[in-house]
């Protein structure tokens, strides 16, 4: 086991269980991640308490990419690194982030990647960024959609569900790996994820059934 990925285990059973005290979980789809090989899980995002819910739900350890920002905030910085989280600089070209998110898909890991490059307030996910579709279509790996609802009603003393759907692998054979393709896989991308998005919005609807499947 690697050190990282003791710090995984290390941290659902402390984090994880602090998560699931504050916050009404509902997982569905979760098998779909493959159990091996590099991949790439493309989450939408509304709120800060995404990354530890989706953390403590993933099947698999990840390599989430975080701003800078978040890199630099004293323990914070020091907390999310011990994850093996990868420091990107938004709004420019960060040739560093992208070498080691390949390199995470190429070893084999799971690489986590909030794909709108921001959170999205209105409680819709947003805009899908070209950064997944890139290492994907570089790296040869699956996409794995993963939309998250509810995070955007949730704070401290309100302690909102929220849910989160695991879509099938997405295999881009074909696709240039360029501009062109890069963009016709985060359309792919972006409108599995408001499918999703949509589908939770009927499980809540539905009182969150514990057992269900997601859309193909």
């Amino acid at each position: 086991m690697s050190g990282v990925d003791a710090v995984w285990t290390l941290g659902r059973c402390t984090i994880g269980t602090l998560v699931r005290l504050l916050v009404p979980l509902r997982s569905y789809g979760a098998e779909r991640v493959p159990k091996t090989g590099g991949v790439v899980l493309a989450f939408n995002h509304f709120h800060w308490i995404d990354p530890p819910v989706v953390g403590l739900l993933s099947p698999r350890p990840m390599n989430f990419v975080a701003k800078v920002e978040a890199h630099r905030i004293p323990g914070l910085g020091q907390l999310i690194r011990a994850f093996g989280t990868i420091s990107v600089r938004r709004g420019e070209s960060d040739r560093e982030a992208v070498r080691q998110m390949r390199e995470s898909v190429r070893a084999g890991h799971a690489l986590g990647l909030f794909v709108e490059g921001t959170r999205q307030l209105s409680g819709v996910p947003g805009q899908v960024q070209p950064g997944a579709a890139m290492v994907a279509l570089q790296e040869g790996v699956p996409i794995v959609p993963v939309a998250i609802y509810g995070s955007h009603e949730w704070k401290l003393g309100n302690y909102r569900p929220i849910s989160v759907a695991w879509g099938e692998p997405i295999i881009f054979d074909g696709l240039p790996k360029g501009g062109k393709g890069y963009r016709e896989a985060s359309d792919q991308v972006q409108a599995k994820l408001h499918e999703l998005h949509s589908w939770l919005g009927e499980m809540h609807q539905l009182g969150r059934p514990a057992h269900a499947t997601p859309p193909a």
